[in-house]
């Protein structure tokens, strides 16, 4: 007579991976949403309300926000927590063989690359550059950030969204999917 342990054994490993991998899924999905949040909150009523104040005022709200934003912890974990959990959920997901799952993943990877570059690439430096600002020359300085901040901001925005979205449905292509590979 054969064994069922190893069968079985199988079968119990690939129910933990999975387990697993639907944890981190979940772990990548929440920082993300914080981020999209974050940025969008700034989009809609942040930067109109700014909008609003004179030129001096703008550049010390600015600073004063942008000063709290890079020196919150749990939005920099979430910052770069985002990035690193949706990789190794994209990798979890694609060694596990639930591949529409790893290829929604990816996409919201590749999507939350783009806000983060963005906010590297762009946002930071204008950050900087406004705090480097005298109150003195405020108008020039406002004149050279908002615009171009609004402008990144809101495309960030947009990307941090679509990647939030696609982990949705990296959820929804689990849906009765089963590993197909052990690890």
């Amino acid at each position: 007579m054969r064994s069922t342990r190893g069968p079985v054994r199988a079968m119990a490993k690939r129910g933990r991976s999975d387990v697993r991998a639907r944890v981190v899924l979940g772990a990548a999905t929440v920082p993300v949403g914080v981020v999209a949040g974050t940025f969008f909150a700034f989009a809609v009523s942040v930067m109109p309300s700014l909008s609003t104040v004179d030129d001096k005022e703008f550049v010390e709200l600015m600073n004063k926000l942008n000063s709290s934003i890079q020196t919150n912890r749990p939005f920099l974990l979430s910052f770069s927590g985002a990035f690193l959990l949706t990789g190794a959920a994209a990798f979890v997901h694609y060694r596990l063989g639930l591949r529409a799952a790893a290829r929604w993943v990816l996409a919201a990877l590749v999507l939350y690359l783009v806000s983060f570059a963005i906010t590297i690439g762009v946002n930071m430096p204008l950050n900087v550059a406004l705090a480097k600002a005298t109150l003195s020359d405020a108008a020039k300085a406002r004149a050279a950030f908002e615009g171009s901040w609004n402008a990144a901001n809101n495309a960030r925005t947009v990307a941090a969204m679509l990647a939030l979205v696609c982990l949705t449905a990296a959820v929804s292509a689990r849906r009765g999917a089963k590993p197909t590979v052990d690890s």
